[in-house]
């Protein structure tokens, strides 16, 4: 986990949350929403198997931290709900045709909240490749797909 925003294009969408006193969370973290306040990916609650936990983290993904936030700051936070800002993002070394679906990857029954993995199906999607690797690359240019954006698609960003 490198624990740094690498924002590197687009228009960005920042929308100031409420994140709780004990939640740590680092700048460049996948963020979902918890009831009422944001918290990083790797505090969701891991269910079943790793596909059944994609599918519901996609279903709560906010977005991108642009802002830390340490144990016991209570100030709100700055997240990137944008579909249109191209984000360089962890993932797991393989090859990747731009626009593969991606969703948050695993480390012992927990998702990770700065790396990402080739997925499926569009539940299971948080992410598209915003870029052809012809060889095994472990960091890639990506597009995120909040549930809180209806411009995006994810496929649970719908109103109604």
């Amino acid at each position: 986990m490198s624990n740094q925003l690498r924002f590197r294009s687009g228009q960005v969408f920042l929308h100031k949350l409420r994140v709780d006193s004990a939640t740590v969370i680092e700048a460049g973290d996948l963020v979902f929403l918890d009831t009422d306040d944001v918290k990083p990916a790797s505090e969701f609650t891991f269910t079943t198997d790793l596909a059944t936990t994609q599918g519901n983290f996609a279903a709560s993904f906010l977005g991108v931290a642009h802002q830390q936030s340490a144990n016991g700051d209570t100030d709100d936070l700055s997240i990137d709900l944008s579909p249109h800002a191209v984000y360089e993002f962890d993932v797991n070394s393989a090859t990747y045709e731009a626009g593969d679906l991606l969703g948050p990857d695993e480390q012992s029954s927990a998702i990770m909240s700065q790396q990402l993995e080739a997925v499926a199906s569009a539940d299971l999607a948080i992410a598209r490749a915003a870029e052809y690797k012809a060889s095994a690359a472990s960091l890639l240019r990506v597009t995120f797909a909040s549930a809180f954006h209806t411009g995006s698609s994810n496929v649970n960003a719908q109103i109604g």
